[in-house]
């Protein structure tokens, strides 16, 4: 039984989603991307989970959400600097993936 303090479960309540842990990946990998372009990237992700995500990241202060002032006005998504230290776990968990063959 894991102790409410854990740090292990304190770590995957905030990367658990179906989607959170592979729109943190993106956001690595593109530092900043529109609410499009993630689409494009997670195209098994439905438009109404993405936004939900999203919110869901930005409410726990991993990603930030930048207006951008044009005509129409643009939207972009880029990781905190508190979300920049889960690289390790993201990474991580891409590289174990990775060596798996199933």
């Amino acid at each position: 039984m894991l102790k409410r303090d854990c740090p292990i479960e304190k770590t995957l309540n905030l990367i658990t989603g179906k989607w959170k842990s592979v729109i943190i990946f993106q956001l690595f990998e593109h530092q900043k991307c529109r609410f499009s372009e993630l689409q494009r990237l997670i195209p098994e992700c439905s438009k109404r989970m993405l936004a939900l995500q999203l919110k869901e990241l930005e409410k726990a202060n991993i990603i930030q959400k930048n207006i951008i002032l044009t005509s129409p006005a643009k939207t972009e998504y880029s990781l905190t600097p508190y979300g920049q230290t889960l690289e390790p776990v993201i990474k991580s968990i891409d590289t174990w993936g990775k060596q798996q063959k199933n």
